[in-house]
């Protein structure tokens, strides 16, 4: 089979020269990639062209956008490995992990907090009732606040604190 590249050709038999489909061909008229009566070898030079700019991530509608998605792959990447070489080093560990160590020292915490109210009596027996009664709600408070600790909760009294500091000076 001879093709005359001289001659136009229809968009069947452009796409069968290249191996796509003749809808294809069709797109890419529409697009302007190829403009429509030129001959056949015009329409070949256009599509390697088109294809060129298209492999180099420069050319074609959407190109920008997958610049932009190789650049993001590209910085997930290296925000992977970033976090691969912290956890390596132990400056990172896993969230269910900050959690048991969290839930751990709160109940150790609340144990010790729990003793409080007992070594005041023995050691202040002139302490009242009622006085070891109101040390023993500030101890219930602070070991249920030590217990119930989230990491969530750490980040939120976190930013509290960040707000709160330029008020703090100003005052």
């Amino acid at each position: 089979m001879v093709i005359d590249l001289a001659r136009s050709m229809t968009q069947a038999e452009f796409g069968e020269l290249v191996g796509i489909s003749q809808p294809v061909v069709s797109g890419l008229v529409s697009r302007g990639v190829l403009s429509p009566g030129d001959a056949g070898g015009a329409w070949l030079l256009a599509y390697c062209e088109h294809i060129r700019l298209m492999a180099a991530g420069r050319g074609g509608e959407g190109s920008g956008e997958l610049v932009r998605e190789r650049a993001r792959l590209a910085r997930e990447q290296a925000d992977k490995i970033a976090m691969q070489n912290a956890v390596a080093r132990g400056e990172l560990a896993p969230a269910h992990v900050l959690e048991q160590v969290l839930a751990r020292t709160g109940a150790r915490v609340g144990r010790l907090l729990e003793t409080i109210p007992g070594e005041l009596k023995r050691r202040h027996p002139s302490l009242t009732a009622d006085d070891i009664g109101a040390v023993a709600l500030t101890v219930a408070k602070a070991r249920n606040l030590a217990a119930g600790m989230t990491l969530a909760e750490l980040a939120e009294d976190d930013e509290r604190d960040d707000d709160a500091e330029p008020e703090a000076e100003a005052a």
